[in-house]
C-alpha cells in the first residue's frame, strides 16, 4: 500500500490550521474578551488591554486622574477571578497625565521608598508621602497597601502619577510602571 503525499500533507496542514485557529478563538472568547469587558467597566479606567499568559495576566491601563489604584486592582482581581485563576495579576499603568515635576519628585523620593520596601518597613512610606507634601507645595501624595502591593498616587493639579510596587523584595529595582 502506497501513501499519497499530497492528500497526507493537505490533511496535516488543515488539521494544524484547525487546531491553532480553534485554540486562538477559544483563548479570545473564553479569556481575553471577558477580561477586557470586566476591566473596561471598572470605575476609573479609561482604557485597558489585557494580555493573558501562562503564569500571569498583565493589564495595560490608562486611568482617570481621580482613580483609586488599589480599588482598581481589587476590582479586577475579584471580578476577573474566573479568568485570572492561579495566574499573577500585574497592572501596567500608563502615566499620560504625569508631568516632569511629578517624575522629578518621584525620582527624588525613590531611594527612600525603595529602602522602605527592601527592609519591609512599610510604615516609612506614608512618612515619605507626607515629606513630599511638605516639600512640594500643591502636590498631594497618597499611599495604600494590601497583601500584594503598595499603591502610590502623586497629584499636582491636573497632573497625576500612579505607581504600583510589589511587596516582594526580589522584584525591587526598576519598577516597570514607574
Amino acid at each position: 500500500m502506497r501513501i499519497k503525499v499530497v492528500p497526507t500533507v493537505m490533511t496535516a496542514v488543515l488539521s494544524a490550521s484547525l487546531l491553532v485557529g480553534g485554540w486562538y478563538a477559544y483563548r479570545n472568547v473564553a479569556t481575553v474578551q471577558p477580561l477586557e469587558q470586566i476591566v473596561n467597566e471598572v470605575p476609573g479606567v479609561t482604557a485597558a488591554t489585557p494580555v493573558v499568559g501562562r503564569e500571569n495576566v498583565t493589564v495595560q491601563l490608562t486611568l482617570k486622574p481621580d482613580a483609586n489604584i488599589r480599588k482598581v486592582y481589587d476590582t479586577i482581581a475579584e471580578k476577573g477571578d474566573t479568568v485570572i485563576g492561579d495566574r499573577t495579576l500585574e497592572l501596567q499603568i500608563e502615566n499620560k497625565q504625569a508631568d516632569e515635576t511629578l517624575n522629578d519628585i518621584w525620582s527624588a523620593k525613590l531611594f527612600d521608598i525603595a529602602q522602605a520596601m527592601e527592609n519591609r518597613q512599610y510604615a516609612q512610606i506614608p512618612a515619605a508621602m507626607a515629606a513630599i507634601e511638605q516639600e512640594y507645595k500643591g502636590v498631594t501624595a497618597t499611599s495604600e497597601m494590601d497583601d500584594k502591593n503598595v499603591y502610590i498616587t502623586l497629584k499636582d493639579g491636573e497632573a497625576v502619577k500612579h505607581v504600583i510596587l510589589p511587596r516582594t523584595p526580589n522584584q525591587l529595582g526598576v519598577w516597570p510602571n514607574a
